[in-house]
Formats: structure tokens, C-alpha cells, sequence
């Protein structure tokens, strides 16, 4: 559609405004009161058959998405949060029935009537009384084509939202979601808490922040990219079991599974371990599933996913092992990166071969070459080698290791947990070998945080600590490929 059209059809709404006020309506009404929905009305009067009348009286309020006048009747079908219905206007029941010629599609009206269904089965109210709610000043995407541009449907969520009623059960589902953690948690005992946005020392995990300037204290701030080190000075300060669900910021690309703005679940439970907290993860996601969909089975993208417990636990070092064909100890470095080095040669254009990278980043990316992408059905990869964890517990029987598990499913990664660290001599050590990585260019490794390591040495009781990523349960339970499509608002470059 043109602009000039746009323009035009702009105009002739408000003309059409112009004249339903002319004709005694009220332009924007402050409020409104109905008795129901349409999927109430829907789900009552399911068992009617064709012709089948009743003298309940109902009232709707919603958009009208469809309208076909045809003289003396007029056929509408009006949206609202709940679902559609067919309304149905006769002249000779209305006293205001020409003011039906300047009802766009679009606009919110509300309607009172009688329910009927059509010689053609179609659920109907017959209205006697109606009003509008308010006018609808442009034009509904084409209803052939929809809405289908996908970056528009999320610079414009509104009309995604008014034009393809499959994309609200993402959003439900996922509000859902929330509140059965919420509930979960806080029937286990949790408390939820919160912590700062703006930190000066962003911690917690491994991932470029965002910088932003505090006028009146003249400081330099950065948005969170964890919820982790200030969770655990409250576990410091005396609190048992606490949990925050909140925005964090990262300054990465895009992805179908990255957005720069994500929800992020963090809990520490004093007196646990990571096989405790595993635990709490598979009967809780395993619970989640059956809660909203019914059955411990979803489908996902045309995989049929099992969340029914126990999930798989698989080896972090002995699954790569296995995959890459590696014969010798993961942790033996210099045979490690002498493997990757014949494996894994400089490219053209490469700034540095694999083999000559940090060992944190060279395990990572076996991981991600040999691992993470074939992993489909909930499966908890278990005991990850230290020098990628600098916030976890060495593990107790296993050198090199650390306790520590991520749940993964169709090749995401949903959360990370720690049997915490609460060495704060190990910590500190760990938090400078970070900050060496940091000035070597590693910009994702964050500074050191002397206030943390301050809270640890008043003493850590042992914790287990959990992150999830909501963002992504939701895209399993929503069935959606892409992270965007159960943030409301994500994050785009604004256009010029």
C-alpha cells in the first residue's frame, strides 16, 4: 500500500470519527463495562445447533476485524483477548444502524444482544445496542497477506499482535511460565529478591556489558549481565534460600537463542550441592511441562521432546572425548592443544589458530563443534573442567573438574549451576586469573570484584546456585525457532 493511500484512508477515518459524532456518539469514551468474553460464550454455547435461539442477553467489547454490510443486515466479527465471534446487525433493530458506514475495520466497539446460531452453525449475536469504543485511525495490515515481514511483526508487536492471534499463546504460555516457577519456588521455601541493575563492576559471568553514565555521581555504570554475586552477598548476610527473575544485558549479537536483553532466573540454596539443585531443575521443568501443556511430551519444530524424569546426564570432557575421537586425558593441555593443532589449523584470515587461544575458549568450542548442537532431548551435562568455571566448586573426586551442570535441549543451553565456591583465597585466585585473560584482550572476562571477595571471607555457608534462562523454556513449551519470538519487544536497530 502506498503512502499516499495510507494517507488517504488516514483521512477518510477521521471524517468517519467526525460523523459518528455527529450522530451522538461519544468520540473516546472513558470507560466500559461488559459481562463476557468470546470464549466464554463460545465454550457455553458449544452444544447449540444450526437455528438454535436464546433470550440470554450478552455484551463484548472488541476490534472489529471483519465487517460485510449487505443493505439492510450487516455481519461483523469482533476480536477480543479471548477470541472472535460474528455479530449481527438488522436496520430495523437499530435505531443508529447507518452508523455502521463509518465503522472501519479496526476499530473497538462494544456490542449488545441476543445469542443465535446461523442455518450455517456459526455462533452469532444478534445486537440490539452498540457503541464505539474507539476509532481506528489506519488501516489493518492487507488481511491476505497479513502480516508476515518478520522484522516488522516485531518493530510493530501491536499489529502482530492484532493480526495473528497464534503469536498471544507465546506470550501466554510464557507469563505462565513465570508464574509456575514463582510458585514452584516459593512452595519449596524461596524468597524473591532483588538486586541492582546498575553495577560499577559487572560480574558473574563471561559476556561484554553495556555502559551507561551517572550524571549527579559522575560515574561510569554498566547494566548487569549476571544476577550471581549479589544474590550471594545476601546468602552471605544470613538468607537461606532467595531467587530473582529479572532483565540482564549483554552486548552480543543476535541470534535465533541470543537477544541482548533476556530474563534470567537465579537462586542459591544454602546446605545443597549441584546434584540437589539438578534435582530441583528436572522435577521442576518436568512439572512445567505437564502444568501447561498437559502431558510431560511437547513438540518442538517436529521433534517430540520427553521431559518426563530422569533426564540423560552425559560427561562434559568424556563426551567430547568421544565424539572428537580423542584417546587421552581432556586435561592434559599440552597434548590437548597439540590435538587441536593438527585438527583445528590457522585459516586464512584467522588472527590466531584455536590451538594457540586460552584453554577456557578452546574447551568451549570443542564443546560447541562436538556436543552442545546434538544434544535434542533434556539431557544434564555434568563436571565441567575448571578452567571454564571460575565460579564453581573443584569437584570432590574428580581433579580438574569442578561440580558444576548445564541442562541442554535442541541444542541450547537452559541454565548453568554450581556447587558454589566459597573458597574466597580460590575465588580471588580464579578472579585474577580472569583479569590476566582481560588485559591479554579477552574483553568478556570481567574485573575483579573486591567487594564480593570482601562478603566472601565474612564466610559463605555451602550453597548450591541455579541460573535459567526463561527466554528459552519458553520457545520449547511455545513451540517457536527463535528467542524473538517470545520477547514482547526485542531489541532492534531503530530505523532511520
Amino acid at each position: 500500500m502506498s503512502q499516499k493511500s495510507l494517507k488517504e484512508q488516514r483521512l477518510q477515518r477521521i471524517k468517519n470519527l467526525d460523523s459518528l459524532i455527529e450522530r451522538g456518539f461519544e468520540a473516546y469514551p472513558y470507560s466500559f463495562e461488559v459481562e463476557h468474553q468470546t470464549k466464554e460464550l463460545q465454550e457455553k454455547y458449544a452444544d447449540s445447533v444450526a437455528a438454535d435461539e436464546f433470550e440470554d442477553i450478552v455484551s463484548i467489547a472488541g476490534r472489529v476485524m471483519l465487517l460485510r454490510m449487505m443493505g439492510k443486515v450487516t455481519f461483523a466479527t469482533i476480536e477480543d483477548d479471548s477470541g472472535r465471534i460474528q455479530v449481527y446487525f438488522q436496520k430495523d433493530m437499530l435505531e443508529k444502524y447507518n452508523a455502521l458506514k463509518k465503522i472501519d475495520l479496526g476499530d473497538y466497539i462494544e456490542v449488545k444482544g441476543s445469542i443465535f446460531r446461523t442455518q450455517k452453525g456459526e455462533l452469532t449475536i444478534k445486537v440490539n445496542d452498540f457503541r464505539p469504543l474507539v476509532k481506528s485511525l489506519r488501516p489493518l495490515p492487507d488481511k491476505y497477506h497479513g502480516l508476515s515481514d518478520k522484522e516488522q511483526r516485531y518493530r510493530q508487536r501491536y499489529l502482530d499482535l492484532m493480526v495473528n492471534p497464534e503469536v498471544k499463546r507465546a506470550f501466554i504460555l510464557r507469563s505462565k511460565t513465570i508464574s509456575f516457577i514463582r510458585r514452584y519456588l516459593e512452595d519449596l521455601g524461596f524468597m524473591e529478591v532483588e538486586t541492582p541493575v546498575l553495577q560499577s563492576v559487572p560480574g558473574g559471568a563471561e559476556a561484554r556489558p553495556f555502559k551507561t553514565h551517572h550524571n549527579a555521581l559522575n560515574y561510569d555504570f554498566h547494566m548487569r549481565i549476571s544476577l550471581e554475586l549479589y544474590l550471594k552477598r545476601l546468602i552471605v548476610g544470613g538468607f537461606k534460600q532467595v531467587y530473582e527473575m529479572g532483565r540482564l544485558f549483554r552486548n552480543e549479537g543476535v541470534s535465533p537463542k541470543h537477544n541482548p536483553e533476556f530474563t534470567m532466573l537465579e537462586l542459591y540454596w544454602v546446605g545443597k550441592d549441584y546434584i540437589d539443585i539438578l534435582e530441583l531443575v528436572e522435577n521442576m521443568y518436568s512439572e512445567l511441562v505437564k502444568t501447561l501443556t498437559g502431558s510431560y511430551k511437547i513438540n518442538y519444530q517436529g521433534t517430540e521432546l520427553d521431559f518426563s524424569t530422569p533426564w540423560a546426564r552425559i560427561d562434559f570432557t568424556g563426551e567430547i572425548a568421544k565424539k572428537a575421537g580423542i584417546d587421552f586425558d581432556m586435561l592434559d593441555e599440552e597434548k590437548l592443544r597439540a590435538w587441536v593443532a593438527e585438527n583445528y589449523p590457522k585459516k586464512g584470515g584467522e588472527e590466531q589458530a584455536l590451538a594457540e587461544q586460552p584453554i577456557n575458549q578452546i574447551y568451549n568450542k570443542l564443546y560447541d563443534i562436538y556436543v552442545e548442537p546434538f544434544l535434542e532431548q533434556p539431557t544434564f551435562v555434568m563436571d565441567h573442567p575448571q578452567a571454564i568455571s571460575p565460579l564453581a566448586k573443584k569437584h570432590r573426586s574428580r581433579a580438574g573438574l569442578v561440580e558444576r551442570f548445564e541442562p541442554v535441549c535442541m541444542g541450547m543451553e537452559l541454565g548453568n549451576a554450581f556447587s558454589e565456591l566459597n573458597d574466597p583465597i580460590d575465588q580471588r585466585k580464579r578472579f585474577e586469573l580472569q583479569e590476566s585473560l582481560r588485559d591479554r584482550g579477552d574483553d568478556e572476562q570481567p574485573p575483579l570484584d573486591e567487594d564480593f571477595l570482601t562478603a566472601l571471607e565474612f564466610g559463605m555457608p555451602p550453597t548450591g546456585g541455579l541460573g535459567l534462562g526463561i527466554d528459552r523454556i519458553a520457545m520449547l513449551v511455545a513451540d517457536v525457532p527463535s528467542i524473538r519470538d517470545v520477547i514482547l519487544f526485542p531489541l532492534l536497530k531503530p530505523e532511520i
